[in-house]
């Protein structure tokens, strides 16, 4: 065997390892998340192997070409050296993501993309927190070392030539055809095969039941993919202006025939204060609110992140984008939110956030949303309360929160997003063993917001803008688990409460069971103050005939409709359901109910197509 066959099959065998390291981490990520997915069959591992050759191709396109390229210099010692190492440390990188996944998939609910690691605003996240997720989840970290040990152990070594040959004109000629053969192949791979457009994110829907993308796909595939990606929003064009104004208008004209009420109004925002965390014993002081409240039972997220909610809630702009608005390119567009709408009405406005200041962006978006003040861990005033990881105490920074409303000129409007109920999930020593531990990791630490938020309202409640105030309570999205099977569907995982409560309005109470999101609070709001306003909103208000829900899920979207649920992705629609008879969206209605799916489906591009003019045009105010 010449050394040049030998070289060729020493690149095989590495390459082949190393997609089996990529199934072998997919089975843990299975194992790890088991609850979150419906099942691993053959189809899943078909489409898995199909993903991780892209991802393999893509990365190691130059090392095919550094193992194949003629030359006796290949065979020296150094260059062996050299090349197993740059081989096995690039690689190593890219599966260490898979196995980062394993545990951030719990918080995110997909797999990580580069504008994810690199969003401005999410650094002190995970490097302040990696330190915590390595001992709370030690066990992946153990698992990785011994993948990475074993990795180097099976990954062969070229063995030294006793006698190195001079390349003869006709072994040159067929070596360059052979490393030209490679690329090609390497290339097709890495596009998923003889397809008409390369394998992308959203492809994954094909290989599986709907929420199962994440098990199909790898996260080196989704970080590379998007690594050259600049455009933060998928093209969208599927109707002319006057078929699109037909179809969907996101211009709400408010035009109320009674005068305005100016009430203060507090939205607080609570960190994973998801469906499978409230009404089962965990959040009693909630739980009871609800019961005072005008509440909406059918209540969805529009992001699975923290940093997708709060323009959702304060700016009704939806998280339809590849990347979060606020870390968008389109983050400096101009918007016109709560803060700018109720401030031109005389309020005083603010935003309170106990974590440190620059998480997740939430300043520069405060300032770009019009809010006055931005009150962070770097602001707050009170007893030494930090947490030693994250931020203020949720107990603290909301008494500190509750002062500084009291010294504001009414009316006012604030926000407040709360931080404890987040990983590390730490709860004060002076309240360990008082709230209950539950069945997932968070449970405890939402009972101390819970309580948290008790002692608020026994504060507030003596102060004298207390029954002139409209408190309106959403979670940002949902946590990393739930208890029950309808949790963990692709709809469960978006299910949060709403609610809106005011003191001085014991009327102003009830169940509200029509679908709503949390882009259908800021256009609400106004409603209930009596605004007249005319605005861009991709949400409704509750007065609102409208029953729709939309958003969006690493590149699939999800339209609810009445009782009716599509998925949308690749331009076509891929499953209906009728959710409300079927919660765990067993049975697929696409081909039964043809007619009501061409209708949600029309409708939902004429959304997607305008929030994509919106946004790239900067037309989501109505400013000339």
């Amino acid at each position: 065997m010449n050394n040049y066959k030998k070289v060729s099959i020493l690149l095989l065998k590495r390459l082949l390892l190393v997609t089996l390291i990529y199934q072998l981490s997919r089975v843990a990520f299975y194992f790890m998340n088991a609850t979150s997915f419906q099942n691993f069959n053959l189809t899943t591992i078909k489409g898995g192997i199909l993903f991780d050759l892209a991802a393999i191709a893509y990365l190691n396109i130059i090392f095919v070409v550094a193992h194949l390229i003629p030359g006796n210099f290949k065979y020296t010692p150094n260059y062996q050296k050299w090349l197993k190492i740059s081989f096995y440390s690039i690689n190593l990188l890219l599966i260490a993501t898979n196995f980062i996944d394993i545990i951030y998939y719990r918080f995110t609910g997909k797999r990580s993309t580069f504008s994810m690691i690199t969003a401005k605003g999410m650094e002190h996240e995970i490097f302040g927190l990696i330190p915590s997720f390595l001992m709370q989840f030690w066990y992946v970290g153990v698992l990785f070392l011994i993948f990475s040990v074993l990795f180097w152990i099976f990954l062969p070594t070229f063995k030294q030539p006793n006698s190195i040959e001079k390349l003869q004109k006709n072994e040159l000629i067929k070596q360059y055809g052979f490393l030209i053969l490679a690329i090609a192949i390497g290339l097709l791979a890495s596009r998923g095969g003889f397809r008409k457009k390369p394998l992308k994110i959203v492809d994954a829907v094909v290989y599986g039941e709907l929420g199962n993308s994440a098990l199909i796909l790898n996260t080196p595939f989704c970080i590379l993919k998007t690594l050259v990606k600049k455009e933060d929003i998928e093209k969208a064009h599927y109707f002319n202006e006057k078929e699109l104004i037909s179809i969907y208008n996101p211009i709400i004209n408010l035009n109320p025939s009674k005068p305005i009420t100016k009430k203060n109004v507090v939205v607080i925002i609570l960190e994973s204060f998801g469906n499978e965390n409230v009404g089962r014993g965990y959040t009693p002081f909630l739980d009871s609110l609800i019961t005072k409240s005008y509440y909406f039972k059918n209540g969805f997220a529009n992001g699975i992140a923290s940093i997708d909610a709060v323009p959702s809630i304060l700016s009704s702009i939806p998280s339809l984008m590849n990347n979060s608005f606020i870390s968008s390119s389109f983050s400096l567009n101009k918007i016109h939110g709560l803060p700018i709408i109720l401030e031109k009405e005389g309020y005083n406005t603010s935003f309170f956030h106990g974590a440190f200041n620059g998480s997740q962006n939430f300043d520069q978006y405060a300032k770009v949303a019009g809010f006055d003040h931005y009150y962070g861990k770097d602001e707050y005033i009170g007893k030494e309360s930090f947490d030693g990881k994250w931020g203020i105490y949720d107990e603290e920074f909301m008494q500190f929160f509750c002062n500084k409303l009291s010294s504001f000129k009414q009316p006012f409007f604030s926000s407040l997003f709360t931080i404890s109920s987040h990983n590390p999930y730490k709860v004060p020593e002076k309240y360990k063993g008082k709230f209950p531990k539950g069945n997932t990791k968070i449970q405890e630490s939402i009972g101390y917001t819970d309580f948290a938020l008790r002692q608020f309202f026994k504060t507030a409640k003596k102060q004298s803008w207390y029954n002139n105030t409209l408190f309106v309570f959403s979670s940002d999205h949902t946590s990393s688990g739930g208890e029950l099977a309808k949790d963990r569907t692709i709809l469960g995982r978006f299910r949060i409460p709403i609610l809106f409560f005011d003191p001085s309005d014991p009327k102003f109470v009830g169940v509200n069971e029509n679908n709503f999101q949390q882009i259908d609070i800021m256009p609400s709001i106004l409603d209930y103050l009596n605004i007249k306003t005319d605005m861009v909103s991709f949400g409704k208000s509750f007065r609102s005939k409208n029953n729709f829900v939309v958003y969006c899920n690493q590149g699939t979207y999800y339209y609810i409709q009445g009782d009716y649920y599509l998925a949308f992705a690749n331009n076509q629609s891929i499953g209906l359901y009728n959710w409300k008879k079927d919660i765990l969206l067993k049975n697929n209605l696409l081909k039964t109910n043809e007619k009501i799916a061409n209708k949600m489906s029309l409708f939902l591009k004429a959304y997607i197509q305008t929030f994509y003019e919106r946004v790239t045009n900067d037309a989501l105010t109505l400013e000339k």
